[in-house]
């Protein structure tokens, strides 16, 4: 079995499925069907909504979350969505957390999912937004049904291990225990109840007598109950405890209103949270205020660890940004597809490898010839990997659509309050009290928090055309980008460097980058006048970002998190590290592994 500690542990080889003259689907590895031809439907409400006393378990709740072992075809989930589409508390969100090592495709969902025309508004909002099949965590938003589905692609101890939620109710629907011993396993069970909140309910189809024991083991009161169709029995289950009594929903403030202040005002909002901005000189005006902004995962040939967190940063990115774009009328996407020039001899083993692995969506990175990259680009050019997934994205729409409302005022120190924290301006005058404060303010975060590792200055200079030329968009250590009204293209990296004056010298600095590589690109650039801007990024000693609580001197009030240190990746990163640090600051569960969350604590 892969190692449970481990996202980046290999799966097994995943089953095929195959239909049977009724059109029920069926898997070839286990020899197991996915539900029950008496009738899937029925029997998941009778074994598992009522198993784990849905609707009445959430009544009166504003957070619930239900977990389940063997997402399959998202029959169960797609029925508790149902169910909770019509009796969810008002203003209630739902977290969904389900496990998949050998995940179907949303088109085999789709069919399977036919079957039941009733369930067609959670069908649809699951199939348009189908998990993808890279190993890893995979977050779908579900903003119509008021819910949020986290699905695990990986082994199951090894997801249970990764999760940091907490499970008010269970789904264990794994194949059968006689065919798939691994998913009912003692060792199993008790991650399940190491992620049951208090008096969690568990449901199942299954009566075996090791799984009886496993849950009774791990601490689950068990008692058998009436089956479903020829099934004589199922077992219900039950941690101990009462039920969790929801906390009140906190005042939140973010200090900086870059790309770390807009995905972490945009990861609150969809959790219910509305969170207040501040920042003194408004959207965008440190280094996330270019004209386009490059959307490509951090390359990495180690495939451990930091390769799946830059990874599944990656996918989520693009996820949001698309979404974006379709609510904008295609106002955020510039491009689609970047490629990343091979610069020296390995980088084409390297570039395979990482196209070979299974940390993204199958056929999304293709290695590509000296020939092909330069019929792409125009003129000669090495090979390449083509990220076709990579974006462009317009900075000046993306950020007010996730900020909202933005306070111009300039944070100059935080202060306990009687109940969490006070914003203050340099005079001493209050800006906001709050219980949670998340500081997203690039390198000026540090001032504001002593208990922050320390961060480096990164100066860096875009320059820019305004001719109306545009150009496929390219990373080659320095990279050329299109930003409808010209090419964007540098930028420098000077370390220790604050000062944000524009200089001459450093676009020629950025026009011979690109001529060393793309040299009729940076012929055509030279003659067009040039714009630009210098920004600070914050960057930190091991390249990975501050994501997450920071740990204060004895004494001090909880409610303090960070996100800074993003570097050159604000864009990538930002996303999903946002959505990590709202889940902490509101007590939910993370889209964030917890292998992946280690490498970018601040007290790492």
């Amino acid at each position: 079995m892969p190692d449970p500690a481990d996202p980046a542990a290999p799966l097994q080889d995943g089953p095929t499925l195959e239909w049977d003259e009724a059109g029920q689907p069926r898997s070839r590895a286990f020899g197991d069907v996915y539900f029950s031809k008496d009738g899937g439907l029925e029997e998941s409400r009778a074994v598992f909504l009522a198993g784990c006393g849905l609707p009445d378990a959430w009544a009166g709740r504003r957070r619930f979350c239900i977990a389940e072992l063997g997402f399959g075809t998202g029959l169960n989930i797609a029925a508790a969505l149902e169910l909770w589409r019509r009796t969810r508390p008002e203003g209630a969100h739902l977290s969904l957390f389900s496990v998949e090592a050998h995940p179907l495709t949303a088109d085999e969902a789709r069919r399977a999912l036919a079957h039941w025309p009733q369930l067609a508004t959670p069908v649809d909002s699951l199939i348009r937004r189908w998990p993808g099949r890279a190993r890893g965590f995979h977050r779908v938003d579900l903003p119509e049904l008021s819910a949020t589905l986290d699905v695990a692609v990986m082994d199951a101890a090894a997801a249970l291990e990764a999760w940091d939620g907490r499970a008010d109710a269970w789904f264990l629907d794994g194949f059968a225990p006689a065919l798939n011993p691994g998913m009912w396993g003692e060792d199993l069970l008790r991650l399940v109840a190491a992620r049951s909140a208090s008096g969690a309910r568990a449901a199942t189809y299954t009566v075996a007598g090791a799984v009886r024991r496993g849950l009774a083991a791990a601490g689950f009161a068990v008692a058998r109950q009436p089956g479903f169709g020829r099934k004589r029995e199922r077992l219900e289950a039950r941690a101990p405890g009462a039920p969790p009594i929801d906390a009140p929903t906190p005042r939140v403030a973010i200090v900086g209103a870059g790309i770390a202040g807009a995905a972490l005002a945009r990861a609150f909002r969809a959790a219910g949270v509305e969170a207040m901005v501040f920042d003194a000189e408004g959207p965008g005006a440190g280094a996330s205020g270019n004209p386009a902004a490059l959307v490509t995962p951090r390359l990495d040939a180690g495939l451990g660890a930091p390769a799946a967190l830059f990874a599944q940063a990656f996918a989520r990115a693009v996820t949001l940004y698309e979404a974006l774009d379709a609510e904008a009328g295609g106002a955020v996407v510039i491009d689609r597809g970047v490629l990343q020039l091979e610069g020296a001899e390995r980088d084409h083993r390297r570039f395979a490898a990482i196209a070979g692995a299974d940390l993204f969506e199958p056929g999304r990175l293709a290695p590509l010839s000296p020939e092909a990259t330069s019929d792409r680009l125009g003129e000669p050019a090495p090979g390449a990997l083509d990220l076709s997934q990579a974006l462009v994205v317009a900075p000046a729409v993306v950020l007010p659509a996730w900020l909202g409302e933005v306070r111009r005022a300039r944070v100059a120190r935080l202060t306990r309050a009687p109940d969490g924290w006070r914003l203050e301006d340099a005079h001493g005058a209050s800006l906001a009290d709050v219980d949670v404060v998340c500081l997203a303010a690039g390198l000026d975060s540090a001032g504001l928090a002593p208990a922050l590792p320390a961060l480096q200055a990164v100066r860096g200079q875009a320059s820019w055309t305004r001719d109306g030329q545009a150009c496929a968009p390219a990373a080659f250590g320095a990279y050329a980008i299109p930003t409808g009204e010209g090419v964007l293209f540098g930028a420098t990296h000077d370390r220790d460097d604050i000062d944000r004056s524009l200089r001459a010298a450093d676009h020629d600095r950025n026009l011979a980058a690109v001529g060393r590589t793309l040299p009729q690109l940076a012929a055509r650039l030279s003659g067009a006048p040039l714009d630009g801007r210098a920004a600070i990024r914050a960057t930190t000693r091991d390249r990975l970002p501050h994501a997450g609580a920071l740990d204060g001197p004895a004494g001090l009030p909880a409610g303090q998190f960070v996100l800074t240190g993003l570097g050159s990746r604000g864009f990538a990163m930002a996303p999903l590290l946002a959505e990590h640090v709202a889940a902490q600051a509101l007590g939910l569960p993370s889209p964030l592994p917890a292998p992946l969350a280690r490498l970018v604590a601040p007290g790492r």
